[in-house]
């Protein structure tokens, strides 16, 4: 948060983008940008599992700091924007198209209620509507999702007139949604696919995001390692994985700099199974054949390290070789860690910088009953890289 604080002060970054739902996210966009008066701890955003990721207190203060932030120094048409990339909200986002066109066209909303029943009967459980799709048992929703959600695209007059904040936030989840659908469809042909979808749906959301707001416009992006640093770089993108990271190296080149995090040992807020309870779990000390051993070798307990622009390079060329890197998300299995957590990559390729504490700690969540309404399972993964 103290870096992204840096960013928006000294280099005038547009907005902040997260691995987070889209709904859940831009209501909190409404508060930074002061277009709702509801304090954040009384929301329910961020109430799905896993809630501690972001409803947490480091965040709260980052959200409050924000708002304060963008009423002194920043106009109401340049304030710093808070968005979600991530495509889990199926149905809260169809929610979300509903409660838009209800208020602007009634007619529409008739036509999207239609077209979105197709996904009613699986409301608790989208994944297995994509088992029953793939297996024939039921009829794919695609072309339901996909004409309403060129009928919400088309809809561009109205961005010029005084609702065209709401449209643009209802043409978002109506994309979602049709992402989301394709998402729980292809599930069952293999993690690859899947992870693949889920990343390319939050780097074309940035895209869109980055082209709302300019050709100079800047965005800070908070997201696991795994999604941030380039995957060529690593054991997944030889597999056939792809992701944000990645797509934003090819795509934009060397206006990336993708900034990693690694510890050697301490506390780790994480779940022992997808829906499971928050706990504090000790952090493991690294592997001998890490990445993250020889930082903590090193006795510092924090630094910088960059990586591309060093101004070592032999050290670099060092690091070039490959080793083990740990990524711990929201699932954490200490007891099969070296199974579970660790993956070969090559660092200098992967990350332009890396930050380095050598003893972490939990962060603190916040008093919350998590919502079970619209629980995606999880996707096959034994973590949340």
């Amino acid at each position: 948060a103290a870096i992204t604080k840096a960013l928006i002060q000294k280099k005038q970054f547009h907005f902040v983008a997260i691995e987070a739902d889209w709904p859940d996210a831009y209501r909190i966009h409404d508060f930074v940008t002061h277009k709702a008066r509801a304090e954040p701890h009384d929301w329910e955003a961020f109430s799905r599992f896993p809630t501690w990721m972001w409803r947490n207190q480091e965040v709260l203060d980052f959200i409050h700091w924000l708002r304060d932030y963008n009423l002194e120094m920043r106009s109401p048409e340049n304030r710093v924007g808070f968005f979600g990339l991530d495509l889990y909200s199926l149905f809260t986002s169809i929610d979300c198209v509903l409660k838009y066109l209800d208020t602007h066209d009634s007619q529409a909303a008739a036509r999207a209620r239609s077209r979105y029943g197709c996904l009613t009967p699986w409301e608790g459980d989208p994944a297995q509507y994509g088992h029953a799709a793939i297996s024939g048992r039921y009829r794919s929703c695609e072309s339901d999702v996909t004409h309403m959600l060129q009928e919400m695209l088309k809809r561009r007059a109205e961005t010029a007139v005084r609702n065209g904040e709401e449209l643009f936030n209802a043409q978002f989840n109506a994309q979602l949604v049709a992402d989301a659908e394709r998402y729980y469809r292809i599930m069952y042909y293999g993690s690859d696919d899947s992870w693949n979808h889920r990343d390319t749906h939050m780097f074309q959301t940035l895209q869109r995001l980055l082209h709302r707001y300019g050709p100079d416009s800047k965005v800070i992006v908070w997201e696991h390692n795994s999604h941030l640093g380039n995957a060529a770089a690593t054991q997944f993108g030889k597999h056939g994985q792809l992701n944000v990271g990645q797509l934003c190296r090819e795509t934009y080149g060397d206006q990336v700099y993708a900034i990693g995090q690694g510890t050697d040992h301490g506390t780790v807020a994480a779940a022992s199974s997808w829906e499971g309870r928050m706990e504090v779990k000790q952090v493991r000390p690294s592997h001998p054949d890490s990445y993250e051993r020889l930082m903590h070798l090193s006795e510092m307990d924090a630094f910088f390290l960059p990586l591309t622009k060093s101004k070592n390079p032999q050290l670099t060329t060092a690091l070039a070789d490959r080793r083990l890197e740990r990524a711990i998300g929201v699932i954490y299995h200490p007891e099969t860690e070296r199974y579970s957590h660790y993956s070969d990559a090559c660092l200098p390729h992967q990350f332009d910088e890396w930050i380095w504490i050598d003893e972490t700690s939990a962060v603190r969540p916040l008093t919350t009953q998590q919502s079970r309404q619209h629980e995606p399972p999880h996707p096959f993964a034994i973590i949340d890289r």
